[in-house]
């Protein structure tokens, strides 16, 4: 069987015969290899193995520290191994959450850490956490900006959030079969929060067909002058994330409806998005403004409000209280992988 390749990213392939679609994701020399023929897989990996000496593992276990788990519904993947790799270093107990709702991290609140390096590389290793655990990429965002001088009350939160993954080993992203396409993202900003210098924190959430495929949390770049420019910024960054996945399930042959949604709990941003007379008075946003209003124009996308206590991305810009944080990661698709076993043998 003859394929047509193309090059979806720099480390992802899509290979093309008639109707079927193979795709092959290759790490160094570790290859993921899937699509929508059995058959069509087999060609190719019997072409490749005519090219090349494989070692075919059978079904996706593991990748890369992340292991995958089957359900009844779905996959689950988790990253148990290795956050018990990056715990041997000390004993922690468990807590509900990341981060404590009154912690307000500052470069000039404390005293140096004696190891800095040791700080740097357990921060740098949380970062590969927040692949599969989202709840904890605020928190990881915070102490990430440290990393030039951190303090000791920086290590101090560092330590809570591995308490945290201590408490909650056997958590990770629950992916489940859908009929739906449906691509909608959540934005949320927590306005002139950084203490030190009062920039905002912008976080967002993705969704597809009602599985978590992308998020961010992170400091904006330019201080803003009023909440409503801080809550637009963010619609902007999860605009530019939403042009860039369609444009990927589009090259992926991935149908999905023709207009997206974003979900923002601010109504003044939501109105700008698609008020033109609004626009004279954020001249100074104005690149995001158009940005933005040129999608929801061309009918891309389309941004509705959502009530406070239903923004999901507030998780990713500001800590919360147990109950709170507990909620928007259940609505994350964050859950533990022993409780969805159990369930799945009663029923």
């Amino acid at each position: 069987m003859k394929f047509e390749v193309s090059k979806a990213d720099n480390s992802l392939f899509i290979l093309r015969s008639e109707s079927r679609l193979v795709y092959v994701l290759v790490y160094v020399d570790d290859i993921i290899i899937t699509g929508n023929d059995a058959k069509a897989i087999g060609d190719f990996v019997t072409q490749l193995n005519a090219k090349f000496s494989l070692k075919d593992l059978g079904k996706l276990n593991y990748f890369l520290g992340i292991e995958v788990n089957y359900i009844a519904q779905g996959i689950f993947l988790t990253q148990k191994k290795y956050i018990l790799d990056l715990l041997q270093r000390a004993s922690m107990d468990s807590l509900p959450t990341s981060m404590v709702t009154t912690c307000r991290l500052s470069a000039t609140t404390s005293s140096p850490v004696e190891d800095e390096h040791y700080y740097r590389s357990i921060v740098g290793a949380l970062q590969y956490v927040v692949i599969t655990r989202p709840d904890i990429a605020y928190s990881v965002n915070k102490v990430c900006q440290f990393m030039h001088k951190p303090l000791n009350v920086h290590f101090k939160a560092v330590k809570r959030i591995l308490r945290y993954l201590q408490g909650t080993l056997n958590y990770g992203l629950r992916f489940i079969r859908s009929s739906s396409f449906l691509l909608e993202g959540y934005s949320e900003a927590s306005w002139g929060s950084d203490v030190d210098d009062r920039r905002s924190t912008s976080g967002f959430c993705v969704f597809l067909g009602g599985n978590p495929i992308s998020w961010s949390s992170r400091k904006q770049q330019v201080i803003p002058r009023s909440i409503t420019e801080a809550e637009y910024r963010s619609v902007a960054h999860l605009t530019a994330e939403l042009v860039w996945i369609r444009s990927l399930l589009i090259e992926l042959c991935v149908p999905i409806p023709k207009r997206s949604l974003i979900w923002c709990d601010s109504s003044i941003a939501v109105a700008i998005a698609g008020n033109l007379v609004l626009h004279s008075k954020f001249k100074h946003v104005e690149i995001d403004l158009f940005f933005v209003r040129e999608k929801v124009a061309d009918g891309v996308l389309q941004v509705g409000h959502i009530s406070g206590s239903d923004q999901i991305a507030d998780v990713l810009t500001k800590s919360l209280s147990v109950g709170i944080f507990t909620k928007f990661r259940d609505q994350l698709c964050v859950a533990d992988m022993s409780q969805e076993v159990l369930g799945a043998k009663r029923s």
